[in-house]
């Protein structure tokens, strides 16, 4: 599932391509995955020019003309990709959006993603987006702002993926964020020190921009279609469950930490 570093990278990506062309037509298969009927959101988009590419928490920002934004979920995971005019398209997807210069992108949604299309003024009031906190990318999130959010009494886990509290997170990348944190998933936040509050922002900037580094996951493909990153080689404990500890030889763990499973050791983590 693609997490903040897959879309920063996708959307960077997007917003190098995308900026200044104007759709001429869309085909959109999936009537389950927007928001209005398929022929209301073509009828709306022809015209339309791209203003620029962001991300809010797991979500794709397309600031369109017009007072217009395309937004696109990944859900479970997508490819999400670019077609220059003379490139063959794919056969499998949800959406293609073509543009008048010949070139077009299309999602392929694996499992309930979206593509919804809102006028600029429906963005605060939009359900899935209005309440998204900042990311911890984002200027804001200092050790002050978690050392604030962990006077919750949540699990720390729970917190931490928590997309009002602290967005882009998810259950790829907070394992190895916990282990090197030496932090148990059910750990209570409130009873977090601020040594370890501040250790555990650094960890998360290095395991995040870390991946970024590399490019993300190896089974994300970014706009052009690649493959690039890293595979469960480069993860410590997450996915690793019967491995030894990186750290102190312990038998890696994996249990369940409310609607999630959480890979751990239980020597370096202990509740």
């Amino acid at each position: 599932m693609a997490e903040l570093p897959e879309l920063i990278i996708l959307a960077r990506q997007m917003n190098h391509e995308l900026p200044g062309k104007e759709f001429d037509s869309a085909d959109l298969l999936q009537e389950k995955s927007l928001n209005i009927p398929p022929d209301d959101f073509v009828s709306k988009i022809i015209g339309k020019k791209i203003i620029k590419v962001y991300i809010k928490g797991k979500w794709i920002f397309i600031q369109l003309s017009d007072d217009y934004h395309l937004l696109l979920n990944l859900g479970m995971g997508a490819d999400i990709v670019f077609h220059e005019h003379d490139k063959k398209l794919p056969e499998d997807f949800q959406c293609l959006f073509h543009f008048s210069d010949g070139s077009s992108f299309t999602s392929r949604f694996w499992w309930v993603g979206r593509a919804e299309l809102l006028e600029n003024e429906e963005l605060a009031h939009h359900k899935a987006t209005k309440d998204l906190a900042i990311s911890p990318l984002d200027a804001g999130f200092t050790p002050e702002y978690l050392k604030k959010l962990c006077e919750s009494r949540s699990q720390t886990k729970n917190l931490l993926l928590n997309q009002r509290k602290l967005s882009g997170i998810g259950n790829v990348y907070i394992h190895d964020i916990l282990f090197r944190a030496k932090i148990h998933p059910k750990r209570p936040a409130n009873t977090l020190n601020l040594d370890e509050t501040d250790n555990l922002h650094r960890i998360i900037l290095e395991n995040l921009k870390a991946a970024m580094d590399k490019g993300g996951l190896l089974y994300e493909k970014d706009f052009y279609g690649e493959k690039n990153g890293f595979d469960r080689d480069y993860f410590l404990v997450a996915y690793k469950e019967g491995d030894a500890c990186p750290v102190c030889g312990t038998t890696v763990e994996k249990i369940k930490t409310g609607s999630t499973s959480s890979y751990i050791c239980s020597s370096c983590q202990k509740l």
